[in-house]
């Protein structure tokens, strides 16, 4: 359905950044944000330490930052596909409400507030990686906009994109981590979880995407093969969750039960969708998703922070 269009563009700062905010889905920063603040504290208990306030609070200020630049950029990336999209008419780019000069700022001036806050990480504990790596953390991210003018792996690289979330959280809090199976495991899931429910998300737009020759899953391979490729990856998901679960010695009973209510909610998400039933798609991408994150994420940090006493 059209969404409705605004007569004038918004004029004052505070409409502007309300309707930035609106358009980009801060909600959507839950796919992401719990899996960072997971791996934070794993990777702190595995030097038998709960991270500091200042750790956590840059963690949150780099995830709130780097989305803010993924999105803003595949709106202006966008903006013409969008427009000739009924269920993206109304973004405020091809509606007018804002202007492509106004996005660009909010880009620019995000980027470098991600740079500076990675920055704290050296300040903090002498730690240089995030910030050297920061411009091409953000350099991926974007990347994923014009990938799917050109692939049907838009998907998996978009999940490979949020699975960088638990990687760059582990090198900011102990870089050390990384030669444990554990974030990797973590990342894995959170690539192929992300990948399988994108392909989903994107039986919306088919009949749309091969009229412009966009390469989604299912406009390219079909939705029936596209919903398999989902159905797959969800369960090399669920591999990974559970092999992460039997692998940290930091995550016990109660993480286990969290994977499992997991599986059981992406067996449900595939049944909301099955036969290419498009109706429930929001419930299919953003509740179930939504539910499946914070589920995992609140579980393991309790467990985490509970191991260390």
């Amino acid at each position: 359905m059209s969404e409705s269009h605004p007569a004038e563009p918004i004029v004052s700062l505070p409409g502007k950044l309300a309707a930035v905010a609106g358009d980009i889905k801060l909600s959507h920063t839950v796919f992401a944000m719990p899996f960072a603040l997971l791996a934070t504290f794993l990777s702190a208990g595995s030097a038998d330490r709960p991270p500091s306030l200042s750790e956590f609070g840059l963690i949150v200020l780099c995830m709130f930052l780097a989305r803010t630049v993924a999105m803003t950029v595949n709106r202006l990336a966008d903006a013409g596909l969008d427009s000739s999209n009924p269920r993206t008419a109304g973004r405020v780019l091809p509606s007018g409400r804002l202007d492509r000069r106004f996005m660009a700022l909010t880009v620019a001036v995000c980027t470098v507030g991600f740079i500076i806050a990675a920055g704290g990480f050296w300040l903090l504990r002498a730690n240089a990686w995030p910030v050297l790596l920061s411009p091409f953390v953000l350099a991926y991210l974007a990347g994923y906009s014009y990938t799917k003018r050109f692939t049907w792996l838009c998907h998996i690289y978009l999940g490979t994109a949020l699975a960088l979330s638990p990687v760059a959280a582990v090198i900011a809090i102990e870089p050390g981590y990384l030669d444990v199976p554990e974030p990797w495991l973590l990342a894995g899931m959170v690539a192929c979880w992300v990948g399988g429910f994108d392909v989903i998300y994107a039986l919306q737009d088919v009949q749309h995407d091969r009229s412009l020759g966009l390469y989604s899953m299912p406009a390219k391979l079909g939705v029936d093969r596209a919903l398999w490729i989902s159905r797959a990856l969800h369960v090399i998901a669920a591999v990974c969750l559970l092999m992460l679960w039997h692998t940290s010695p930091l995550l016990g009973a109660g993480f286990f039960v969290a994977s499992m209510l997991t599986v059981a909610l992406l067996v449900f998400e595939h049944a909301l969708v099955w036969r290419s039933k498009t109706h429930h798609i929001s419930i299919a991408f953003l509740t179930v998703n939504g539910v499946i994150s914070l589920l995992l994420g609140a579980v393991g940090i309790v467990e985490v922070i509970m191991s260390m006493r």
